[in-house]
């Protein structure tokens, strides 16, 4: 994670929370779990750019 940017956006408490929980038992950020939805999103419907 070299060149990082900030994203903000709203989700949903219950989301959030759960989240939260995740976040702690794999002992991540949500940062890096949020990269690695987005990331897996984009793989998903093909649009994965780069890496």
């Amino acid at each position: 994670m070299a060149d990082q940017k900030m994203f903000s956006t709203r989700i949903d408490p219950k989301l959030q929370k759960d989240v939260k929980i995740l976040s702690v038992k794999m002992d991540k950020s949500i940062s890096q779990l949020t990269e690695e939805a987005f990331k897996d999103l984009l793989k998903k419907y093909g649009a994965m750019k780069n890496a």
